[in-house]
């Protein structure tokens, strides 16, 4: 997180609490430009948020006072400042619904019972969100549209085509395909946009307190249909839940929501596959995109679980939407050798980050092949210039204070990441072992160290490899 955000989320903290946070610890990233971490202080604990996108923010704040009023379990807005583009939020813990049915099921089987029996909590909860949360929502802070209609289902569909199709080398009549998703978005919008859709319903973004599900992340939410969202969970790729699980929550979801609304199995069900359909097209675009266009491989991994869900549902007959094109299109997919099996895995790659002084020469290669990168940070600001940071280092708070704050450092860093990345993308793909990035300069204790670390957390964060960070002349 840059550096005077969370400057301004300490200030921020300390009004609604009264207090100082004592600690300030950055949280994992995700897919998207949010960034968040926890400041606690004592007992008092809350997650601070920055998010690029005002609209975005306003959006979830609207929805999370609205959502708290009809009962739903979302987490409390403590603090905003919308200006600055930060909020507080109720800490939820660490816990999300993937991660306990990850750490609890053994091989792909059905969910463990205590997991069913949360899920069960979840989706009687989403009811609630549908159709009481629908009932409070100020529809006008929408973002990036109010409604998802047959506009917004093209979106997604073209995201689909652009982000993975084409990415991932499959051909098609450009055409014909359109044709059949204006047949396919037409059939959609039978169903009506009346209820609040989550938008990203899936378990990831379900976490857990005490058992009990409490919900996250519903920004993108809007007017659509009931089935899109029941359908991102019971779907959700990573999670793969088995058929017959989903058939049972299904049915508990339905039971749920006859509580609110009188629904018809028939005429939901009629309807229901064809967004479980676009759905898993919206998640393979999304894949593409981060995995394929942004060079996070990571993201390729969720591709075989989601083609997998199509052939289940090819081989049960639920993808007979008169769109013959997308059909072919999904025949070749599901049989795709590559795409099916997923993208080479990368953990045999290590890659040694160092710091060092050019007066002890070079770091050695352990490896003994040779090559890799040195960056030369002489040309960088010195703080160790300064007496109040001569004795320090890299590695502490007031050294890489005054780090970051400098433009130039930022800069050398985004250059040198992109040509670390070029070699790393090459090296997985070719199988190599082993690459070694060193940062020099006269001393090697306050640049370089900083460098080291600061490139080390981005590839780990990037790439599922083994990294290894050697801090010489400190240690």
């Amino acid at each position: 997180m840059i550096d005077w955000m969370s400057e301004d989320l300490k200030i921020l903290f300390k009004k609604w609490s009264g207090k100082e946070p004592g600690e300030v610890i950055k949280l994992p990233g995700s897919g998207s430009a949010r960034e968040y971490v926890r400041l606690k202080t004592g007992s008092i604990s809350a997650i601070g948020a920055y998010n690029p996108e005002p609209r975005e923010n306003s959006a979830f704040i609207s929805f999370s006072k609205s959502l708290l009023e009809a009962g739903c379990p979302v987490p409390e807005i403590y603090a905003a400042d919308e200006k600055k583009q930060i909020y507080l939020l109720r800490d939820l813990g660490d816990e999300t619904l993937f991660e306990r049915l990850t750490r609890l099921r053994k091989g792909s089987g059905d969910p463990p019972g205590e997991v069913f029996e949360i899920y069960r909590k979840v989706v009687k909860a989403l009811c609630k969100f549908q159709v009481a949360g629908a009932k409070k929502i100020d529809w006008s802070v929408c973002y990036p549209r109010d409604v998802f209609d047959r506009r917004s289902m093209m979106w997604d569909l073209n995201y689909f085509k652009y982000y993975f199709l084409k990415l991932a080398g499959i051909s098609y009549n450009e055409e014909a395909l359109e044709e059949d998703f204006l047949r396919f978005t037409s059939f959609l919008c039978e169903a009506g946009q009346e209820h609040f859709m989550y938008r990203d319903f899936q378990s990831r973004n379900v976490m857990l307190v005490n058992d009990e599900p409490w919900f996250i992340d519903y920004q993108g939410g809007r007017k659509g249909a009931l089935q899109y969202d029941i359908a991102s969970l019971l779907y959700d790729a990573k999670a793969d839940i088995p058929e017959a699980a989903r058939s049972r929550l299904l049915d508990e979801y339905l039971k749920a929501l006859e509580f609110y609304i009188p629904v018809g199995k028939t005429r939901f069900t009629k309807y229901y596959y064809g967004f479980v359909l676009i759905r898993i097209l919206q998640a393979l675009g999304a894949y593409g995109f981060r995995g394929y266009y942004e060079n996070k491989p990571h993201f390729l991994r969720s591709i075989p679980f989601a083609l997998n869900n199509l052939k289940v549902l090819q081989e049960k007959g639920h993808l007979e939407f008169g769109t013959p094109v997308l059909a072919t299109i999904i025949d070749e997919l599901v049989s795709h050798p590559h795409l099916t099996s997923g993208p080479k895995q990368a953990i045999n790659l290590t890659v040694t980050v160092s710091s060092f002084s050019y007066k002890n020469g070079l770091p050695e290669d352990a490896s003994g092949n040779g090559g890799g990168f040195v960056f030369d940070c002489r040309a960088l600001p010195n703080p160790g210039r300064s007496e109040e940071f001569r004795e320090l280092t890299g590695l502490d708070q007031p050294v890489i204070g005054f780090l970051k704050k400098e433009r130039s450092v930022d800069e050398f860093l985004n250059h040198a990441s992109a040509l670390v990345d070029q070699s790393i993308r090459n090296y997985i793909e070719r199988g190599f072992t082993s690459l070694v990035v060193s940062f020099g300069c006269t001393g090697g204790q306050h640049r370089p160290a900083y460098c080291a670390e600061e490139l080390t957390k981005y590839l780990k964060s990037k790439y599922e490899i083994v990294v290894v960070l050697q801090h010489r002349e400190l240690q």
